[in-house]
């Protein structure tokens, strides 16, 4: 695989990839679905009515960013060019490398006070944005 691969990215499936796996995100964490959940996993009581600050969703729309252009040019690398293939390039990023990282350094860690909860409901997210993401660089070519 080559750096030069950025040029020939299909930059509005990136950019449309990239808005879909952040925008998950809310339906994710809302507070009807996992996000209470996710909040007792990691122990953080948010009163309610607290404001976040940018960082808090821009840190998160940056490294969006990175996953999918570093998933785009693995859909390049490997000529990923159908709704099956993107299926599949998503699950072997989504389950294979962000489940694994994230079983590490989650799953694992003493200090979390539900940790198997914040594995299965981070886990789940980022192979669903993951897998979104890979069938849309994908078929967008």
């Amino acid at each position: 695989m080559r750096f030069s691969v950025l040029g020939d990215l299909n930059w509005l499936a990136v950019i449309v990839a990239t808005v879909s796996y952040f925008v998950l995100a809310g339906p994710w964490f809302a507070e009807a679905t996992l996000g209470p959940a996710w909040r007792r996993s990691i122990g953080w009581d948010k009163a309610p009515g607290q404001r976040l600050g940018p960082a808090y969703y821009v840190g998160p729309l940056a490294t969006c960013l990175l996953a999918v252009i570093a998933v785009a040019m693995l859909a390049d690398a490997t000529g990923s060019t159908s709704f099956t293939e993107g299926i599949t390039l998503g699950l072997v990023v989504g389950v294979g490398i962000a489940s694994a990282i994230l079983f590490v350094t989650g799953a694992l860690d003493p200090t979390k006070p539900r940790p198997a909860a914040w594995f299965g409901i981070m886990a789940g997210y980022h192979v669903l944005g993951l897998l979104i993401a890979s069938v849309i660089v994908s078929v967008w070519t």
